[in-house]
């Protein structure tokens, strides 16, 4: 009886422990639709963009692939920002390499900054020459 009783415990936690391995190793989709309404302030801007992101918390990496059109001009710059909730501005935290649409990139975030990203704090932003604080943004949110 002791002997099944063990046998059945270290079955389960085995169970659990290969249960948690698996969650901690799910990436997270975020997505962001970029438009000058979303900007602080907001401007009319006529561009548009989205931006999809997946992180992967065992490598701590977040990937993301965009695209946007409909620019006053050529961009000058595009970060992700935050700490920030919708409506509120924050200092760069994540650079990224916007030449040209579609764009891609990736970065190893800190506790700190993947903390914000799954909680909504992080925000998108594109810069032109016609609008230097920013063109087009918006909020990084967890995808449905």
């Amino acid at each position: 009886m002791i002997h099944a009783f063990r046998s059945g415990f270290a079955a389960l936690a085995l169970a659990a422990s290969l249960t948690a391995a698996g969650a901690a190793g799910e990436t997270t989709t975020f997505r962001a639709t970029l438009s000058g309404a979303s900007e602080v302030p907001a401007n009319t801007a006529p561009g548009t963009g989205t931006v999809t992101a997946t992180y992967d918390p065992a490598s701590k990496t977040l990937s993301w692939q965009g695209q946007y059109s409909g620019l006053t001009g050529p961009v000058t710059a595009a970060h992700f920002h935050g700490p920030a909730e919708a409506g509120k501005n924050a200092g760069v935290l994540i650079p990224a390499t916007v030449t040209a649409s579609p764009f891609s990139g990736s970065a190893t975030l800190d506790e700190a900054k993947a903390a914000d990203l799954t909680a909504g704090k992080l925000y998108f932003n594109i810069h032109t020459g016609e609008n230097p604080k920013g063109e087009i943004r918006g909020q990084v949110e967890k995808a449905p």
